[in-house]
């Protein structure tokens, strides 16, 4: 086998894989991540307003307690995404609350909840108690910033203030794992692409410098 086909045989393998790549890691990287940008207080010191975010591209059905989503609730929001704290799942029991100053605690299913993301320790700011028993398919919300978060306690008459988790958009992630992944994936497909492509070019140029020996003398014919 020529070198020329050789080199052409390694540009047709390459190169192919190499765009594959490629677009498999951005059609991934758009399909599963997103970013967003803090619009207000309601999260902060956990999340402060103007700070950009990456989160995870999900349903609500994959979310646990403690995780901050991005959800759309268009009743109560018009329309805006809401950056907000899980605090109870479908089937949980919530009630505020126990306990007074720092030491005062949501009761999630009975259980004092520990919170130490809640600004300035205060996990309630309204002094008004309440008593919410959480639908299945949907979520109990607070923001973290509890004196000025606009969240599932001021929506009592609809659903207990709970959310549907099909509303959910995402979920914020601190863990850049697969994102790192598949940039590095991406990298390697545009390395495997671009060295398909040299190779083609080299294919080519052996092709060209190919001389064709001269007939021998018996085969020229006077």
């Amino acid at each position: 086998m020529s070198k020329a086909r050789k080199l052409g045989i390694w540009a047709g393998v390459l190169g192919p894989l190499g765009l594959v790549l490629v677009v498999v890691a951005l059609a991934s990287a758009w399909a599963g991540y997103h970013g967003t940008t803090v619009a207000s207080e309601s999260m902060s010191p956990t999340y402060t307003q103007g700070q950009q975010l990456v989160y995870e591209r999900m349903d609500g059905t994959g979310v646990r307690r403690g995780d901050v989503v991005l959800y759309t609730a268009p009743d109560r929001y018009q329309g805006a995404a809401v950056l907000q704290r899980v605090v109870g799942v479908g089937g949980d029991h919530i009630v505020c609350c126990t306990g007074e100053g720092t030491d005062e605690r949501l009761l999630v299913n009975g259980r004092p909840l520990a919170e130490p993301y809640v600004s300035d320790g205060i996990v309630d700011g309204m002094h008004r108690p309440y008593d919410v028993k959480v639908p299945k398919g949907r979520l109990f919300m607070l923001g973290d910033h509890r004196t000025n978060s606009r969240d599932s306690r001021f929506f009592a008459d609809d659903h207990g203030g709970t959310v549907p988790v099909s509303a959910v958009q995402g979920r914020v992630t601190d863990d850049y794992t697969g994102l790192t992944l598949l940039g590095l994936a991406g990298l390697v497909g545009l390395l495997l692409a671009l060295t398909g492509l040299g190779l083609g070019i080299a294919a080519v140029a052996v092709r060209k410098r190919v001389v064709v020996p001269p007939p021998p003398p018996w085969a020229v014919q006077v």
